[in-house]
């Protein structure tokens, strides 16, 4: 790389790693937060949920407020929310203060992570953008699967709170470096669409929180039915608002394609399924299978760095077989590893009867990402790429926040933590729920349309995506 992209890569890689670690950073810790604030599944689920709804509400109007006001000046804005929020975190004297600090964590890095890409591919000669672009999906998959490693040992040898603090030095440092290494660019005008983004965050809360409160107080209580009454009519209300104004944040034009809609609801299933049963799993592995923080994490690492080694068989394989071959064999992968974790789940379990499950499980998702983004792009027209890829990252992200609330739902329907056999209960039918969506995915793959010619190509500088095409960006 020239000295001008190679110091763009350093800002921008390091801001990338931090926001892709922060996604699996949290899971090892959650036991301890538990236990140190006093909450119970319903706080740790919106200490996960919180981050992941703003980041997927807010994904799509950051990108054209960036656009519009300059990226790299966006760019530090989110850089700064994020660290500020990561201190807020780490100081939390509850629960209430820590969700509400990894909201605005959300916040900061849906305004940073579709950024990096942005910025990187402005300062690279076109000649050399395809190395960039691999070196930056290199940094996002290391943080991935480093996340629960680093996770699990900042928890185990210092204290929960250090997960965060560890963000604070380095976003000041790409505070620091930005106004020097980045160069500031702008993008087309759009207009803005302020009443959408108010309308679709408060429908998603309404459903989310009626779905997380549901076996606690009754699923037919006056707050539960209300939430969840209330959410579907601001997200109905949203959907005619889309359609009537000319300047929507989420297309619907696009939908009118059945190959992208069902694209998109493999990705929302995908997500669901997958890091919906993270949440519990890595729970279990530390409350049940005796297992401490970084333990845990280290014993995940078949699960979460195996994307790594089978994202580049993607390709080949597609040649070979076709994409949307490739897709239904990575969510039968998926699906199971799922129903091998369930099988063999129990009370008193050995490790080694799980690595198998974990092993086809990141399989599944080494081949499920660089294929589904094809895809996703092969349905949209080439002029509104950026927005196709936005809608499949904001897809994603959409399925984690309600895998981990249904999915809890159904474990807290069917077990609780307070016996080794109950837990076991929750957690396998949980699995089994989440491997039946899969399964259910790799059929509906059957029914998306072939594409004879490849995908056109993004443009020169284009809208970005918030995770990478060949590594996931999990947000448990």
């Amino acid at each position: 790389m020239r000295p001008h992209a190679l110091r763009t890569f350093v800002v921008t890689g390091i801001a990338l790693f931090m926001v892709t670690l922060d996604n699996l950073i949290v899971t090892n810790a959650l036991p301890a937060i538990s236990a140190d604030l006093g909450t119970g599944l319903e706080g740790l689920q919106w200490t996960v949920n919180a981050y992941t709804l703003t980041f997927a509400v807010l994904l799509l109007p950051a990108a054209a407020v960036a656009d519009r006001h300059g990226r790299r000046r966006l760019f530090m804005l989110g850089m700064a929310l994020f660290t500020l929020a990561s201190a807020a975190a780490a100081l939390a004297p509850g629960i209430g203060v820590l969700i509400a600090a990894r909201a605005v964590q959300g916040i900061g890095s849906a305004i940073v992570a579709p950024l990096t890409l942005t910025l990187l591919a402005h300062a690279v000669p076109p000649a050399r953008r395809a190395v960039a672009l691999a070196a930056w999906s290199v940094m996002s998959g290391l943080g991935v699967a480093l996340g629960p490693i680093v996770g699990g040992a900042v928890t185990e040898y210092a204290t929960w709170e250090w997960i965060f603090w560890i963000n604070v030095p380095a976003g000041l440092l790409v505070l620091a470096l930005s106004p020097r290494f980045l160069t500031e660019s702008h993008g087309s005008a759009q207009r803005l669409d302020p009443l959408g983004t108010v309308l679709v965050t408060l429908g998603l809360l309404g459903v989310v929180l009626g779905l997380v409160r549901g076996n606690e107080h009754g699923w037919t209580s006056p707050q539960v039915l209300g939430s969840v009454i209330a959410g579907a009519a601001f997200l109905a209300a949203f959907l005619v608002h889309e359609a009537r104004t000319p300047h929507p944040m989420l297309p619907l034009s696009l939908f009118r394609s059945r190959g992208f809609t069902l694209v998109n609801l493999i990705s929302l299933a995908m997500c669901f399924g997958m890091f919906g049963v993270t949440f519990l799993l890595v729970q279990f592995l530390q409350l049940i299978g005796h297992m401490s923080p970084l333990e845990a994490g280290v014993r995940t690492l078949p699960w979460t760095a195996m994307p790594l080694l089978v994202a580049p068989l993607t390709a080949p394989l597609a040649s070979r077989l076709g994409t949307r071959t490739v897709l239904v064999l990575a969510l039968l992968f998926q699906s199971a590893g799922l129903a091998w974790l369930a099988v063999r789940l129990a009370p008193t379990f050995g490790y080694g009867a799980l690595v198998p499950g974990f092993v086809l499980a990141g399989i599944g998702m080494g081949l499920f990402f660089a294929p589904v983004t094809r895809l996703v792009l092969a349905f949209a027209p080439a002029t509104q790429t950026g927005v196709a890829s936005g809608i499949s990252n904001v897809s994603r992200q959409l399925g984690t926040v309600l895998g981990v609330a249904v999915l809890g739902a159904v474990f807290t329907a069917t077990g609780d933590m307070t016996t080794p056999h109950n837990f076991a209960t929750g957690v396998t039918a949980a699995l089994w729920t989440a491997s039946a969506v899969l399964a259910a995915a790799a059929l509906t793959t059957l029914a998306v349309p072939r594409f004879t010619t490849p995908p056109t190509p993004a443009p020169t500088t284009p809208k970005p995506q918030s995770t990478p095409q060949s590594t996931p960006t999990p947000t448990t």
